[in-house]
């Protein structure tokens, strides 16, 4: 395929989402959200259904972008099949508060680069999200590697170093992936085949369905939630990822988590044999990503 560079700098959309509580509790389940029948219950109970109140898990605003009308439309002459999410920085600019709300959203692509033959097209969008009162809730930059598209002699990417700290973490989880965790987080809007589709994971190198990459930072994001402001998501302020590799749904995550300052850092990968390959660096053997995570106060 030809890729259309001249639509960079579009801005499509807005694209639209109806939620109501029920929404956010199946977005949240998407996350791992009780698991063992007890953890994230704040964010799944809503005491009563006439008259919900749940926590909201913020990683909710990263779906957005990601969804599959957005994907589709934003059609650049990419190869569908190797879309993956590279990463991306979301920024909550408020809480979501309202049980029930429409949520617009505008997504311009900011830019398409090349890594080269054999290793892919990064894409890069940028969106922001609206409520029903016009007040901006989330602006997130979203990046996807197109791993069939390389090559095609564009501009290289940047560069966009993580630099861990050089500590021990001063908290440690692990939590096992469900088989059927990705199963339930596409009925939030991700419909990629890759997610369900075993014949299609085979056909493009997977030997299962892999997992969503939101479904993934929205485990590391409870588990930062967890450690550092109990019963508070709302005080997420900014949450940055950067996937280097698929997740299987029936592996174990593993989340270190570092307070830096007022800032703290959070570095998950999911491992079956967990070994050291560098000073600031945790590799699983198979898949590792690094995130970072905003507070308020």
């Amino acid at each position: 395929m030809t890729i259309k560079t001249e639509m960079v700098g579009q801005t499509f959309g807005p694209f639209t989402r109806d939620y109501t509580f029920r929404d956010l509790e199946l977005f949240a389940l998407g996350c791992g959200a009780g698991i063992d029948g007890k953890d994230g219950l704040e964010y799944l109970n809503e005491h009563d259904e006439r008259d919900p109140q749940l926590k909201v898990l913020p990683m909710f605003g990263a779906m957005l972008i990601v969804d599959s009308e957005v994907t589709r439309t934003i059609d650049y002459g990419y190869n569908y099949a190797g879309s993956l999410h590279w990463g991306f920085d979301i920024r909550f600019h408020r809480p979501i508060t309202k049980m029930a709300d429409h949520l617009e959203t505008k997504v311009k692509l900011e830019g398409l680069y090349d890594r080269g033959e054999g290793r892919g097209l990064l894409a890069q969008h940028i969106g922001d999200t609206y409520d029903s009162e016009g007040n901006l809730l989330f602006t997130n930059e979203s990046w996807d590697c197109l791993i069939y598209d390389g090559g095609w002699g564009g501009p290289k990417p940047p560069k966009d170093i993580v630099e861990m700290p050089q500590t021990e973490p001063d908290v440690e989880v692990s939590e096992r992936i469900p088989e059927n965790q990705a199963l339930i987080y596409r009925l939030s809007g991700d419909y990629h085949p890759q997610h369900i589709d075993w014949d299609y994971a085979a056909e493009n190198g997977e030997p299962r369905p892999i997992l969503h990459a939101i479904s993934y930072a929205g485990v590391v994001m409870r588990h930062a939630i967890n450690a550092y402001v109990p019963g508070e998501p709302e005080r997420i302020t900014r949450f940055k990822t950067r996937i280097t590799s698929p997740v299987h749904p029936g592996s174990t995550l593993k989340t270190q988590l570092w307070k830096v300052g007022r800032v703290n850092c959070a570095s998950a990968s999911w491992m079956r044999t967990l070994r050291p390959v560098a000073p600031s660096h945790i590799s699983t053997g198979e898949s590792s990503s690094s995130s970072e995570c905003g507070l308020d106060g």
